[in-house]
């Protein structure tokens, strides 16, 4: 086996807020983070692979299949956009707060299901800038 890395980037916004909390919580907790609309990130996106290389092609995953992965699953659904809303069902009011390791375990999840055979997912990273991210290893 060996691994192969993919980096991808993306530019979201979120809000950390929980709305049964009262506005001083929110700010002491998140700070501001908790600000009013919200405020946004050019995301890094790092995703770690490992397979088989194919003696034919010399490849462990094929580079256009993972990156459509990414793209459609991930990226398309999150760049330019509120995280909160986009993935709602996941970060919207009361749900999880969409922290760079709840976003590391989310992107993970969604991109397990669906690699190509013979390919298995090692880690996620997310940085939300040069300063702060998350490693997810599932």
């Amino acid at each position: 086996m060996i691994a192969l890395e993919r980096s991808y980037s993306f530019a979201a916004s979120h809000l950390y807020r929980r709305p049964e909390w009262s506005e001083e919580r929110n700010v002491r907790t998140f700070g501001k983070c908790a600000n009013l609309p919200a405020h946004g990130h050019n995301y890094r996106l790092t995703v770690l692979v490992s397979g088989e290389v194919d003696p034919e092609t010399g490849f462990a995953v094929d580079l256009p299949t993972l990156d459509d992965l990414v793209r459609r699953l991930v990226v398309d659904r999150l760049d330019h956009r509120h995280v909160n809303d986009s993935v709602a069902e996941r970060f919207g009011p009361g749900r999880q707060i969409p922290t760079s390791e709840n976003l590391a375990i989310w992107i993970a999840e969604v991109l397990s299901g669906s690699l190509p055979d013979g390919v298995r997912l090692v880690e996620v990273r997310v940085g939300e800038d040069d300063r702060l991210g998350a490693v997810y290893q599932p």
